[in-house]
């Protein structure tokens, strides 16, 4: 059975460690901020010119002038602090930032990722993606595996623009979670879903991988 979208959150979130400085992306990696382990110490960073995000609002307790990067209602922490987003680019492009939490619209083999556009659609703009993939230390890629129509997402090659090439350490899809221990070597199969097979995964993937 397929990861639900809190599931996949829960399963990023393992990710974090203590001490770090963590930007999530808009989408699933949201949610990631919901999931940080009792008694873990994480900063989140948001590009718009945030530093220290809690988690989201109840309802009802919302305050419109306190959003993320994704214009979503976010809450405050007593060490939280703001600044410009020149500022805060400036903490990403300088390589202060530990891991980044990111949703994809394609992942290819190779690492690499798209994620900030469908060519013919509206976009507002590329966003802070494709400095998160260049000045973060650890990108860590949060997905469906496959599109409405049954496409695979984990491809060969990214067919729509990218956002950085060979970027992608890890992949976590609603069927599984892909590894590789440097961007040097290909993705290995590490977990899968529960009840979801090795079999399953291989049939909706288009990327090669280990296993």
């Amino acid at each position: 059975m397929a990861w639900s979208r809190d599931q996949l959150a829960a399963r990023a979130a393992r990710e974090l460690k203590d001490g770090f400085y963590v930007n999530l992306g808009i989408g699933i990696p949201t949610l990631v901020a919901n999931f940080i382990p009792a008694g873990m110490r994480v900063v989140l960073q948001s590009e718009n010119g945030m530093l220290g995000m809690g988690p989201f609002p109840y309802e009802g307790e919302e305050d419109p002038d306190l959003i993320n990067a994704g214009k979503q209602t976010i809450t405050a922490l007593p060490m939280s602090s703001y600044f410009s987003s020149a500022d805060s680019f400036a903490m990403i492009r300088g390589g202060h930032i530990d891991l980044s939490i990111l949703g994809a619209m394609e992942v290819a083999e190779s690492g690499d990722l798209a994620n900030w556009m469908i060519p013919g659609k509206m976009v507002k703009g590329m966003g802070g993606a494709m400095d998160l993939v260049a000045g973060v230390k650890r990108v860590v890629v949060v997905m469906e595996h496959t599109s409405k129509d049954g496409t695979p997402k984990f491809k060969s090659h990214c067919e729509l623009p990218l956002t950085g090439a060979n970027v992608v350490d890890m992949l976590i899809t609603d069927l599984a979670v892909f590894e590789r221990p440097n961007r040097h070597a290909p993705f290995r199969l590490m977990e899968m879903a529960p009840g979801v097979t090795a079999a399953e995964v291989r049939a909706k993937t288009a990327a090669r991988y280990t296993e």
